[in-house]
Order: C-alpha cells, then sequence, then structure tokens
C-alpha cells in the first residue's frame, strides 16, 4: 500500500531575532510529536524573498539595534499604530510578491503559520488580490501587539496573553479570530527535571546559588557589566552560568575578565540545553525577549531584567514586573544590588517562583496546534477546491492573471 502523502504545513520565520526562529521551531517540533501525519516545513522568510540582501541586512539590524538601541525605538513607537508611515515601512519589507508565489508552489501547503510579522504582511497581500486561500495564522511572539504583525486578511492570531488578546479587540479585530495559548516553546519544557542530576553532568555545585546570564540569541549585553572585581562585592559565593549565543567575542572577553573570581563562573557560546541550565537556576538576568522570558516562565525561574531595548522589550518587561515574576534593573550597579537581595530574600524568590503559574502556559505550542488544524479544517470546508491554492477574487483578478502568467500555479 502506497504511504499517504503528507499534509504539507508552511511555518514562515525571521532570523532578526532569535525569538522568531525559537517560536517557529516549537511548533515545528510539537506538530512532529502531536501530528505526524503533517509535515512541517520552516522557512526563514527574509532569507527566501531576499537573499543577496538578508546577510547585509541582518548584520544591519543585529548592529543598529546594539549601537543605536534610541533609534530602534523611536521607529518602534513610531510605526506602533498604524499611519501612513508603517504602511509604507511594511510595503517595504513585505516586497517579493513573485517569490513568495514561487513558495507556495514548492511547497503547497494546506495552512501557513508565520512566527515573523512582515511575512504575515506579505501573505496578507496575496489574499488581498486573490492570489491564494491558503489561511494565515499569524503568532506574536511578544507580550505587546504592534502594526506589523496586524493585518486584514490574517485568518487568525495567536498572542501570548490575556492582555494582548484584549488589546487585540479594542484594535476591532473579532475575539473569534484571537486564541489565548501562550508564546510557544519547545517541548522539551514539558519534561520532568532533576537538579541534582542535572547539577552533575554539568559539574555544577547544588548548594551554591546559581544564576543564569543571558543576553539573547546574539548576546547583546554584558559589556563591562561583569567583571571580577564587581562580582568578588557580592558577599556571598555563588555560580553564574553565562550565555552569550552567537557572540564569541563577548564570550571570550568574559572568561578573560572573569578569570580570578572567587565565584565559579561557566560561560557558554551558543547551547541548546537552555531548559537544563534554567532548572538548576535561581535566577536569570535577562533581556526581557518574549521567547527567553517565556521559557523562564514555564521553568518557574525568576527574573533580573536589563537592558530592555525601547520598545516590545520594554512592554514585556512591564507585563513581566507587573505580573511579579521579575524585577528590572536600571543599570549595573542596582543589577548587583537586587541580584544580592533576592539571593538573600528567599521568601521573596520563592513569591515570584509562585507568580510565574499565573502566567505561564507551557503547553502553547500545543495549544498552538489545534487552532492551525481548525484554521485548515475551515477551508477544506469552505473552499470550492481544496487542492488548488490559488483564487480570483473581486477587483484583484486581473492582478492574478498577470501574476499567475509569470508564476503559473501547475
Amino acid at each position: 500500500m502506497a504511504n499517504k502523502k503528507k499534509d504539507k504545513v508552511l511555518i514562515l520565520t525571521g532570523a532578526f531575532g532569535e525569538g522568531h526562529l525559537q517560536a517557529a521551531r516549537a511548533i515545528e517540533q510539537a506538530m512532529k510529536i502531536r501530528s505526524p501525519e503533517a509535515d512541517p516545513v520552516v522557512i526563514d522568510f527574509m532569507e527566501w524573498v531576499h537573499p543577496a540582501l538578508y546577510p547585509v541586512s541582518h548584520y544591519v539590524y543585529m548592529k543598529g539595534i546594539k549601537k543605536f538601541p534610541n533609534l530602534y525605538g523611536y521607529m518602534y513607537y513610531k510605526t506602533y499604530q498604524f499611519n501612513t508611515f508603517s504602511k509604507t515601512l511594511n510595503a517595504f519589507f513585505s516586497l517579493g510578491m513573485k517569490k513568495t508565489l514561487r513558495m507556495l508552489k514548492m511547497v503547497r501547503p494546506s495552512v501557513i503559520v508565520s512566527t515573523y510579522p512582515f511575512a504575515s504582511s506579505m501573505i496578507s497581500k496575496l489574499k488581498e488580490y486573490g492570489l491564494t486561500d491558503i489561511p494565515l495564522v499569524t503568532v506574536i511572539t511578544d507580550h505587546t501587539h504592534h502594526s506589523s504583525w496586524l493585518h486584514p486578511y490574517t485568518d487568525h492570531y495567536l498572542v501570548g496573553s490575556y492582555k494582548v488578546r484584549q488589546q487585540l479587540i479594542r484594535l476591532g479585530i473579532p475575539g473569534r479570530k484571537i486564541s489565548y495559548t501562550g508564546i510557544p516553546i519547545k517541548p522539551s519544557f514539558l519534561k520532568p527535571v532533576n537538579k541534582n542530576a542535572l547539577c552533575e553532568k554539568y559539574h555544577l555545585d547544588p548548594d551554591l546559588p546559581t544564576v543564569l546570564v543571558m543576553g539573547g540569541g546574539e548576546g547583546l549585553f554584558g559589556n563591562g557589566l561583569f567583571t571580577a572585581e564587581k562580582l568578588d562585592a557580592v558577599p556571598f559565593r555563588m555560580q553564574l552560568l553565562i550565555v552569550c549565543g552567537h557572540n564569541e567575542k563577548l564570550r571570550v572577553r568574559l572568561m578573560n575578565d572573569l578569570e580570578g573570581t572567587r565565584h565559579a563562573v561557566y560561560v557558554h557560546g551558543y547551547i541548546d540545553y537552555v531548559r537544563d541550565l534554567m532548572a538548576v537556576s535561581d535566577v536569570m538576568i535577562t533581556k526581557p525577549g518574549g521567547v527567553t522570558t517565556a521559557e523562564a516562565l514555564a521553568m518557574e525561574l525568576p527574573m533580573i531584567l536589563y537592558k530592555a531595548l525601547p520598545g516590545q522589550e520594554e512592554d514585556n518587561a512591564a507585563f513581566l514586573t507587573q505580573a511579579g515574576a521579575a524585577v528590572e534593573a536600571a543599570d549595573g550597579h542596582d543589577l548587583i544590588r537586587r541580584l544580592i537581595s533576592l539571593i538573600q530574600n528567599k521568601e521573596q524568590l520563592e513569591k515570584m517562583k509562585r507568580n510565574t503559574l499565573n502566567i505561564q502556559n507551557r503547553e502553547a505550542a500545543f495549544r498552538a496546534l489545534s487552532v492551525i488544524y481548525q484554521s485548515k479544517v475551515s477551508r477544506l470546508l469552505n473552499a470550492p477546491d481544496p487542492q488548488m491554492p490559488f483564487v480570483a477574487e473581486g477587483k484583484y483578478a486581473r492582478m492574478r492573471k498577470k501574476a499567475l502568467l509569470m508564476n503559473p500555479p501547475h
């Protein structure tokens, strides 16, 4: 008997910020576990649509937010609501209709999941022009909204908190199109942990206070934050697990700067065992990225937030501190002060751990699957030809005809 052809699910993401990619991988892994009949296909939207521009634009983006965070914040707030500027910016980042149509022809998915705002914009535009009727499910990867995520032909939104759901409803999006699933994190965060076994595995002292330091996938903070002199001012001995991501220069410099400190320090580059390090830690120092903080919430790990980017990270920080799962440090001195206070105040740490339970969604990736499946079923029930991913509607029929002449779907 011939094997049944698997159902394709296209997951569009972008490496401009590690969170978009991590959320996409989380959904992919959950789908392989719970939906073996599905075939998830993860594609970096920017790399596909702009292959020549991608390396340069990624470099400029990462350097820009590191060197000019206030400019990034200005652009974020300037485009927070729908206006002429936000529409222009969306149009610029959503170029590449022909290549996107070619992608759809190649994959032929039954549903599209987007964890990247400009991918959502492009698919919505194609649906508006009548060039496809494939359902679009957009996964917002922060604890806030922004105009870049919101597009009229999106079939469903997955959001990380009840607060974001209410924000979207106030903007006029029907509640039936918004599901509060939580921000998707990898299924490994659901597995039970044995702290003592993990300490033995990573050669850690289970009796020492353990502090995890994470600066995002690119290791965006750390310059001058920790030195042996500053750490040795802490009145008790501790062990620090510092994750620098892809920032190899930062990793090497920290190893040199922290040589000789009385604390136990372990400096890592990019790793795939973040869950293990969170499981053995008492507190985490981090930038408030959406996915990283969602993972910490799943592990009931209190957070000290530092150097939030102006924009969505500031909104994430406000959400987490208001929920009592995190505190925010104003500067490097304040960070050390708060770290000492938390480690010495076991009662406050326990309270923060309990507060994570109120806003965590460990099964977010699996909850997302039910919405994705429902969107696919809805299309199968309503589409005149479920096997035909391209349809013509209204005044855009001529544009569709022209596009199909350039990119025939069959």
